[in-house]
């Protein structure tokens, strides 16, 4: 009996102390209600009716109609444009991406060791670039097919050639002049987190890397400065897989589209082409929907290499 009695009180207990900590949740949960139901309306909803509109024929016009996998099929089958665009996606994702995370973090790390008012310049000009959205634009004056462009003129003037280069018309120029200047645009967030980053790593860690023979700058980086910056480098490449995956405005803004034999068409300028050109909304989604994956895949990918149990 005086066990039953004893277990109905750790039980009402039990309860008292969930119902307090839900009262103390309450908060919480209502300032993060409003973001919940901006990311549930914008993004996963969004994202649910695009797989489901995978499955259908739909021109915006007609009546979705059901045709199974018939779009992924034609995506492998039927679509030439298709694996130049999974190609060159890649190849920015492959390139620009490790260049520009290695970069973000590398300058972050050099230019926080300044006093905090050449830190404060520093950063300022590095996230300039992504302040101003459109800002790539100077580099259409820069490489311009005529003689006016930047580049054209002061190898006219230098004798180096004879006529002006066509740098957007050429695919052997136009591919790594987008990767430029995507490199150039992508390390703004990045680079602000390290700083962020790098200042919160607890200096205390330092001083007892110091006791136990860590002598120079590089193995503190290494030991020290990476593993406890581990959250802020797995958010960096996270928005790194984003914008290389995500490249389609500055492609199309400086070399056009459908730009000479592909040469910079991504997967996101083929869905642009394929849903708002032609309206064929189903096909469209499913090429979002492999986009998703493929994001979805590196950027466990990355979480397993950044991110490993202590």
């Amino acid at each position: 009996m005086k066990a039953q009695v004893d277990a109905q009180g750790r039980l009402r207990n039990k309860k008292r102390v969930s119902f307090a900590q839900d009262a103390l949740r309450a908060p919480f949960v209502v300032m993060l209600l409003p973001f919940l139901i901006l990311f549930l309306v914008f993004t996963i909803i969004p994202i649910g009716a695009s797989v489901v509109l995978s499955f259908f024929d739909y021109d915006v016009v007609n009546t979705p109609s059901f045709i199974g996998l018939d779009n992924y099929l034609r995506m492998f089958i039927n679509d030439y444009e298709f694996p130049i665009a999974v190609a060159n996606t890649l190849k920015f994702s492959v390139v620009t991406g490790p260049i520009s995370f290695a970069l973000a973090f590398m300058l972050a790390w050099m230019i926080n060791e300044f006093g905090p008012k050449t830190r404060s310049v520093l950063s300022f000009l590095f996230y300039s670039p992504a302040l101003v959205g459109n800002g790539y634009f100077i580099w259409q004056i820069m490489f311009s097919g005529d003689s006016y462009g930047y580049i054209n003129s002061l190898l006219l003037s230098m004798g180096l050639v004879t006529d002006p280069i066509q740098w957007f018309r050429d695919p052997n120029y136009a591919f790594g002049i987008v990767m430029i200047v995507q490199l150039w645009m992508s390390m703004g967030i990045s680079f602000l987190a390290n700083i962020a980053g790098l200042n919160n790593v607890d200096e205390s860690l330092y001083e007892a890397g110091a006791i136990d023979g860590v002598r120079n700058r590089w193995a503190e980086l290494w030991y020290i400065t990476v593993p406890s910056m581990k959250s802020i480098l797995l958010f960096s490449a996270v928005m790194q897989v984003q914008a290389t995956f995500s490249i389609s405005s500055i492609a199309t803004t400086l070399t056009g589209f459908p730009s000479v034999n592909h040469s910079t068409e991504t997967i996101l300028t083929h869905i642009t082409d394929v849903g708002t050109v032609r309206f064929d909304m189903g096909y469209a989604s499913a090429l979002s929907v492999f986009l998703f994956a493929m994001m979805m895949i590196v950027r466990l990918g990355i979480g397993r290499l950044l991110v490993s149990k202590d």
